[in-house]
């Protein structure tokens, strides 16, 4: 559909060319909408029904196997379409490389999120054997393996227990877990997004960066403008600027973000918490820019401003513990809003502490402490890695130092993706869900 209404929409000017972008657009939400929402309309339906019918019970879910990627290769037809109408792509021809374009194997399942004019004219280019190429993309894949394996496949024995239990885990627990769930699902995807482009650049191919150090925002807005970068620019572009932006004045500006922020929760899944997750950074945003001025003013007041590593430190660690709220409704995934907003209320109000504290169960969630250590440890080695990343490629660099040391660190890194990773209990990535 989209490869043909793409070469119809070239060939036309005004409302009929509009008319073959929606055509394109309404098959792509089409197919989401069948495959991804149909189910959680009816659990709408049942949870409106129990208000009224508390002994009412509704089981009658489709079952229907989703198709792999789909939120990804939708997404990426629909940039396809939007950017031949906008006449900033001529339609491809060549339906093996269309084909190629949205589908291609290295990011197909979990992106990044390609636009045609980034990626459709390399499939036209010669490709020879470049060795710094595939050095460079043998490293890239090496660290997301690192990330994945050995960092957010650790992280998984803390996380899993105490959201698969909410009623048996304490608000303490729940932060403990929500934590290790923040780092587990940036190694989960950074890794998956490292490993794809690394693959396309040992095939020859350059795709977009996908995430920048998002925890280091001083901001929820920077936070967007460093995670998952591909998702968040393309609603931007196609979503949030089509809407006005923030030229039609304040209330529309805030309206636009809310409505593109929800959008995105139900994006991930059709499900409340995901609803529930994407609706508070919408939230987080508005807030942020509307009392920005009252902030800047606390801050000169106490003057908190004039000491720039405190003032940093302070702006990170709140966007931080935003985020990581928000985090607990992404994780917790519960079928019915009352169980998520359970969670929601232990946390806040650090319900289910026992009388007697108990540090192994609050803090180290049940989990031996040397697993501990060896987590936070790895969490602290990210950090180090992204300290040093500030100031340009850490991979430049490595690859500029003489061949003994650059070998050692070879070495030492594939050494600790077999030694330090966890292979008995294989997790999958968690955004194949998507």
């Amino acid at each position: 559909m989209d490869y043909f209404t793409a070469i119809w929409m070239d060939r036309v000017e005004g409302n009929k060319r509009k008319a073959w972008l929606i055509v394109s657009l309404v098959a792509n939400v089409g197919v989401l909408v069948v495959f991804k929402y149909a189910d959680f309309f009816k659990l709408i339906y049942a949870e409106t029904r129990m208000l009224f019918e508390p002994d009412f019970q509704y089981t009658n879910f489709w079952k229907i196997l989703l198709p792999m990627g789909l939120s990804f290769h939708t997404f990426q037809a629909m940039s396809y379409s939007i950017e031949v109408y906008r006449k900033h792509q001529k339609p491809e021809r060549n339906f093996i490389n269309y084909g190629l374009y949205v589908m291609f194997f290295p990011q197909l399942v979990a992106g990044p999120i390609e636009r045609p004019q980034n990626i459709l004219h390399q499939f036209y280019l010669k490709m020879t054997v470049d060795y710094d190429r595939i050095r460079s993309g043998l490293a890239l894949i090496a660290w997301g393996m690192f990330q994945k394996v050995v960092i957010a496949d650790r992280l998984v024995t803390f996380v899993d227990p105490v959201f698969q239990n909410p009623a048996g885990s304490s608000g303490l627990m729940f932060w403990v877990a929500t934590f290790f769930f923040s780092f587990q699902i940036y190694c989960d995807f950074a890794g998956y997004s490292n490993i794809a482009i690394g693959s396309a650049k040992v095939l020859g191919f350059d795709l977009m960066k996908n995430f920048d150090r998002p925890y280091s925002s001083t901001s929820i807005s920077e936070f967007w403008r460093r995670w998952h970068i591909s998702l968040s620019s393309w609603f931007r572009d196609y979503l949030y600027i089509p809407l006005g932006g923030n030229r039609q004045g304040e209330l529309r500006k805030y309206f636009n973000l809310l409505f593109v922020f929800f959008v995105s929760g139900l994006w991930h899944g059709a499900n409340w918490n995901f609803l529930i997750w994407g609706g508070l950074h919408g939230v987080y945003n508005v807030v942020g820019l509307y009392t920005r001025n009252i902030q800047e003013k606390i801050y000169r007041g106490i003057r908190l401003n004039r000491i720039p590593w405190l003032y940093m430190g302070f702006q990170r660690a709140t966007v931080f513990l935003l985020v990581l709220f928000a985090w607990s409704f992404f994780r917790g995934n519960y079928l019915y809003f009352y169980m998520s907003i359970d969670m929601a209320k232990k946390m806040l109000f650090w319900e289910g502490l026992p009388t007697q504290f108990d540090w192994t169960q609050e803090i180290l969630l049940n989990q031996p402490l040397s697993e501990y250590i060896l987590g936070v440890l790895f969490i602290i080695g990210l950090e180090v890695v992204h300290f040093l990343q500030k100031s340009g490629s850490l991979r430049a660099r490595i690859f500029n130092l003489p061949a003994p040391w650059r070998w050692t660190i070879y070495v030492v890194g594939l050494l600790g993706i077999c030694i330090f990773g966890v292979y008995d209990k294989p997790v999958q990535f968690i955004y194949f869900q998507f």
